[in-house]
């Protein structure tokens, strides 16, 4: 197995899926993990499988953000690792949006991800190493009808994540940001039969994260974009 020069992990936005997928496959690399969410109740099973620790956190909140790394570092000491998968989505026409709904769905996805970034960076810069991961989106790039508050919100996010990469790379810590562009597979969402592999497994996506991860410096990814093979452009 590939090196991960990182010890304790702390994903934030945990549930199914990616989140899930990532926390297995560093829990088998040896890593200590946290969970964190607003619902820890639907993290049982996957703590129980992984050894995780589950920490409740309601991202948009200053204070829930900095107690969730205090509660963090007093389970396992410095996070190294830190992955941001929360997003909130809010879809409809443009014209009928309800305002206080794209609020919410803006910072969880955006000033959630920044709430997180600066605790770590505050701890990382400290330490002189670390990463931090973001989940980025189709929308990450290209905006869809019916789907402006998750665009906007993932735009955000990866101008936090580039921003961050240039200041705090040269300090030893590895940013990157990694644009998931198209459906991930799920049991409520399987491949169609006629089309095998066109949804990304998110078993797949966990081993480019974690390749990332090992990358050397003088290589270091800073921007990643999946997405199936099938997939038209």
């Amino acid at each position: 197995m590939t090196h991960i020069p990182y010890h304790t992990a702390l994903i934030v936005g945990a549930g199914s899926g990616i989140s899930a997928a990532v926390a297995r496959a560093l829990a088998a690399a040896g890593l200590a993990v946290g969970l964190a969410a607003r619902n820890v109740a639907k993290l049982g099973p996957l703590a129980e499988e992984t050894g995780a620790a589950v920490f409740a956190a309601d991202v948009a909140i200053p204070e829930a953000v900095a107690a969730l790394f205090v509660a963090a570092e007093a389970r396992f000491g410095l996070p190294d690792l830190v992955l941001y998968n929360a997003s909130g989505r809010v879809r409809g026409p443009l014209a009928e949006l309800d305002p206080e709904a794209v609020r919410e769905a803006l910072a969880v996805t955006a000033f959630g991800g920044f709430l997180v970034a600066r605790e770590a960076a505050r701890r990382m810069v400290q330490a002189g190493r670390g990463a931090i991961l973001f989940t980025g989106a189709s929308a990450s790039v290209k905006g869809f009808a019916r789907s402006a508050a998750f665009a906007m919100g993932k735009f955000a996010l990866r101008g936090l994540a580039e921003s961050a990469a240039r200041e705090l790379g040269p300090k030893g810590i590895h940013v990157a940001h990694f644009v998931i562009d198209g459906a991930v597979r799920s049991a409520a969402r399987p491949d169609p039969p006629e089309r095998p592999d066109s949804t990304l497994d998110p078993a797949a996506i966990a081993e480019t994260y974690l390749a990332v991860l090992a990358q050397p410096p003088s290589a270091w990814s800073f921007a990643v974009e999946l997405r199936p093979a099938v997939e038209p452009f």
